[in-house]
C-alpha cells in the first residue's frame, strides 16, 4: 500500500523593523531566495529544528515568538512538503554569518524587495507566510506538542 509521507520542514520569519532576514542559494544553477528553513531531523522537536536552521543558514541565535501556520505545498506529484512557520521580532538588525556552504549569503530585504524577487523565491510559500504574519496570523509555540519515547 502506497503511503503519502510528505517531507516535514520548518522555516523562521525573521523581521526586524521593516526588513525581513532571507537566505539567497544556487539551486540548479539559479538563485533562489527563501526563509531560512530545512528539514526536520530524527528527534528534534520543530522548534528545536527552526532554532537549529537559523543558526546554520544565518549564524543568528533566535527563538522564536510565535507560529505563524502549518502550510501543505505539493511540489510536484513526487515532491510534498508539510512546513511549519515561525516568527521571530528583533529589536535591532543582526549581521547574519552563514555556517552552511549551501548558503549563498544571508541578507535583510523590505516587503518590496522580496516581492519583486516573486520568480526566484524558493516556492509560493515565501511570500504567502510574510502575508500570514502582517495579516496578523500566529499561534503560541506550545500549539505544537513534542513527545519522544
Amino acid at each position: 500500500m502506497y503511503r503519502y509521507k510528505p517531507n516535514v520542514t520548518v522555516a523562521c520569519i525573521i523581521k526586524c523593523k521593516d526588513k525581513y532576514l532571507m537566505v539567497e542559494e544556487s539551486i540548479d544553477g539559479q538563485l533562489r531566495y527563501n526563509q531560512p528553513a530545512g528539514h526536520l531531523e530524527a528527534h528534534e522537536s520543530l522548534l528545536e529544528a527552526c532554532q537549529r536552521e537559523v543558526q546554520e543558514e544565518t549564524g543568528l541565535k533566535v527563538t522564536p515568538q510565535s507560529l505563524i501556520g502549518v502550510y501543505q505545498f505539493q511540489a510536484s506529484s513526487e515532491l510534498a512538503f508539510l512546513r511549519f512557520t515561525y516568527f521571530c521580532q528583533l529589536d535591532s538588525q543582526r549581521t547574519p554569518h552563514p555556517q552552511d556552504s549551501t548558503i549563498n549569503r544571508a541578507l535583510w530585504l523590505s516587503l518590496a524587495e522580496i516581492q519583486a524577487l516573486n520568480h526566484q523565491l524558493r516556492s509560493p510559500l515565501v511570500l504567502q507566510c510574510i502575508e500570514d504574519q502582517l495579516q496578523g496570523k500566529q499561534f503560541s509555540t506550545d500549539v505544537v506538542n513534542c513527545q519522544f519515547l
